[in-house]
């Protein structure tokens, strides 16, 4: 399914098909990885829906997400879960998986769409500035953590350091990405930079890992009716506690240090934390880094993003990366 297919029109049908009736009001979300949507209903209401990149999760992936969702949700854990989904008597194409069903598969002429539909949720990021905000912020994530300890993903990815950093290297380079003029000393940086991510996670053995949100930035956290919300869990994963609070912290190695704190504060009154898990943030940093990378050269044939990342593939793009994965060399070897 090319995403060029997917007009307003094509996203009404869709909800028609789940017996949701759009009054022609369709709003298109800011996202790179799927295609979003604020829909108005003829009921007065409004939900989002989601429309699942091709060829990116399997559905049990998804409905694996979908089903930790529901799960948080049951705990009274502030998520916005997906619908429980119907089809409508005159649905013709439509599948719908999970239990409940909450992905819906509907097949065009154009291919098959994959989505999914939840209330409208609005808020505003987090203020780091404020320490109690960030224990409060501690204790949502602690509180999601107490759900992800209660079973393993069996279809999610699992975060592994080494596997999911050489992919990375090996696509950028079969890909050719990087220039000839500058891919002597990015490659050497990022092997030295990848070697040192291996090591740190070897030097933690029977380290324990749970359901996490993943992608547990400022971005993908609504601060809403004074408290934090989760609106996606679309990176779902199983890895480390430290893997949810490390993006939440900024600024120089004071300020993040006592913003930690602070978070690990509110997150210890819900679950205990590994204190050897922060030995692996900037490690978890510097594999972001390289993932980046991977993610944007991996989508690079979406016009979506030529457009919005017009800077990826200069000499001056990669001659920082080179420069940051030093950077992050330094970083990995501070105490």
């Amino acid at each position: 399914m090319d995403y060029s297919q997917l007009d307003p029109q094509q996203v009404l049908d869709a909800l028609d098909a789940v017996s949701l009736r759009g009054d022609g009001r369709v709003l298109q979300l800011n996202s790179y990885e799927n295609r979003v949507f604020q829909v108005f209903l003829e009921d007065g209401g409004a939900v989002v829906a989601k429309f699942y990149r091709p060829g990116r999760w399997a559905d049990a992936q998804i409905v694996e997400e979908h089903g930790y969702a529901l799960e948080l949700a049951a705990a009274e854990v502030p998520v916005v879960p997906p619908l429980v989904l119907a089809a409508a008597a005159d649905a013709g194409g439509l599948a719908l998986r999970g239990d409940p069903t909450t992905l819906a598969c509907l097949e065009t002429p154009a291919g098959v769409h994959r989505y999914a539909v939840a209330q409208r949720c609005a808020g505003r990021e987090p203020e780091l500035e404020d320490p109690a905000a960030l224990r409060q912020l501690g204790r949502f994530i602690g509180r999601l953590h107490a759900v992800g300890r209660a079973r393993p993903f069996a279809h999610r990815h699992h975060l592994d350091a080494r596997a999911d950093g050489r992919r990375a290297l090996g696509l950028l380079l079969d890909g050719a990405f990087v220039p000839d003029t500058e891919i002597g000393p990015w490659r050497d940086a990022c092997e030295r930079a990848l070697d040192a991510v291996e090591a740190a996670f070897a030097a933690l053995p029977e380290l324990r890992t749970l359901r996490l949100h993943g992608d547990c930035h400022l971005g993908n956290v609504l601060w809403r009716d004074g408290a934090p919300h989760i609106v996606d869990l679309d990176d779902a994963m199983q890895g480390p506690a430290v893997q949810d609070l490390w993006m939440l912290v900024s600024g120089d190695h004071a300020t993040m240090r006592q913003q930690l704190w602070s978070l690990l504060e509110g997150y210890e009154s819900f679950i205990e934390f590994d204190e050897r898990e922060l030995a692996l943030i900037e490690p978890l940093r510097t594999l972001r880094m390289v993932r980046h990378s991977a993610w944007l050269a991996e989508r690079w044939t979406d016009p979506t993003f030529p457009l919005n990342f017009p800077f990826f593939g200069s000499a001056a793009y990669w001659n920082q990366q080179a420069a940051q994965l030093r950077e992050q060399l330094v970083a990995m070897r501070a105490p």
